[in-house]
């Protein structure tokens, strides 16, 4: 390898990763899952270079497997179960399972990852860990970069300390981080020397500086159920959230909304499910449109809406988020999720890089979510198919109750 190896525990992804995992493990663990590489920026190229550096770092991730520290303290989480961390003790990653390349004829990046959906599903943040560290590292002056993201935390800092920022946000930033000594480096700080942060996504820096890991679920947990033949699709958010909640019976509770639009999402949302989940994420749309419509959504149940989490994680930076909360707070509890503004904002733009889940059970799966550019499918017929399913079911409940 060219650089030092870019994950060196297990535990460096986001704690959803486990949570989801958990539930494939007890419920699904017949499905097979493939999933696939989207970079959003355009013109964005990688190279031979870059690829056989991310292959020799694939190579050394499927040599790690969990130490007994770690697994003690998966075990510490509340709602991590003992038969999963003994399962975690036996797995390990599996070198097959990842394909990295770039295509002879149009010179093309791919990565995709196929296998059981219980072990495949674990190397989507990894991934994106190591293909973004690679990408920059490769293609700038890796000094100047971190020089010009200290610069920028140490605003960050000052605004979140001086009274500018009064909101309180985890940090998210596994996927798209600059490297993993800078998220180290910014998670050390923002949760030492500011009041304003709450936790972070990432399990090994949870436990390395005693923090709250934080994470529910992603998209790709509803998207599954597309793959499972008796779940009808416009269905799947019912079944996801039932299942969810089998497993951990009102912990965990912050349910993703928009993996089949949000208008789709509180069809499901109904009074049992409003009482059973603390609080909604916020992926995709307009965020005031949607924070208003959850508002509105818990008052039609008579919940109170300020007893209820409303939880912002889509692109934000600092600013966006802080009018976000003047707007809600005192209407409801507000948190944030920053990720790409905390651990890659530097003099480069940042890639915007997902690995999404594509194809389940050897069946095309799709999200839609809440903004056009950001729903991803392989396979176009099986995504109009999907969308006619949603409209249908939308369509018909207008029809029998006059609104949804």
């Amino acid at each position: 390898m060219k650089y030092e190896p870019i994950i060196t525990s297990l535990l460096d992804t986001d704690l959803y990763k486990f949570n989801m995992d958990q539930v494939i493990f007890h419920k699904h663990t017949d499905l097979c899952g493939e999933y696939h590489f989207k970079c959003r920026n355009e013109n964005v190229e990688f190279t031979e270079e870059m690829v056989k550096e991310i292959n020799e770092q694939v190579d050394h991730l499927n040599k790690l497997r969990f130490k007994k520290d770690e697994l003690d303290y998966l075990r510490s989480i509340r709602f991590i179960k003992n038969d999963y961390v003994e399962f975690l003790r036996l797995w390990h990653p599996v070198r097959e399972y990842v394909e990295v390349k770039l295509d002879p004829h149009t010179n093309e990046f791919s990565c995709i990852i196929r296998g059981p959906l219980f072990s495949a599903m674990q190397f989507e943040i990894y991934m994106l860990e190591i293909i973004n560290e690679v990408y920059f590292r490769t293609k700038y002056d890796y000094n100047e970069l971190r020089r010009s993201a200290e610069r920028k935390l140490d605003d960050k800092i000052k605004l979140l300390n001086d009274g500018t920022y009064t909101f309180r946000f985890a940090e998210f930033g596994c996927r798209r981080r600059l490297s993993r000594e800078w998220q180290d480096t910014v998670v050390q700080r923002l949760t030492h020397e500011t009041k304003s942060c709450v936790g972070t996504s990432n399990v090994y820096l949870a436990m390395k500086y005693d923090l709250t890991p934080i994470g529910t679920y992603a998209h790709e947990f509803v998207q599954m159920y597309q793959g499972i033949d008796s779940i009808p699709l416009a269905y799947t958010n019912h079944y996801a959230m039932k299942d969810w909640y089998a497993e951990y019976d009102g912990d965990n509770g912050t349910a993703l909304t928009d993996t089949l639009t949000t208008d789709l999402f509180l069809l499901d949302f109904n009074r049992s499910m409003v009482n059973n989940y603390t609080g909604v994420r916020h992926d995709s749309g307009d965020p005031y449109e949607w924070g208003e419509k959850m508002i509105a959504h818990y008052e039609k149940y008579g919940a109170d809406p300020r007893s209820k989490l409303l939880l912002f994680s889509d692109s934000l930076d600092f600013d966006s988020a802080q009018k976000l909360y003047e707007h809600f707070k005192g209407r409801a509890k507000v948190s944030f999720g920053i990720g790409t503004f905390c651990t890659n904002d530097t003099s480069a733009d940042a890639l915007n890089i997902v690995i999404k889940l594509q194809y389940v059970n050897g069946r095309p799966v799709a999200k839609l979510s809440d903004s056009p550019g950001k729903s991803m499918c392989s396979d176009p017929e099986y995504l109009e198919y999907l969308k006619r399913s949603v409209a249908f079911r939308l369509q018909r409940e207008v029809c029998q109750n006059g609104t949804f």
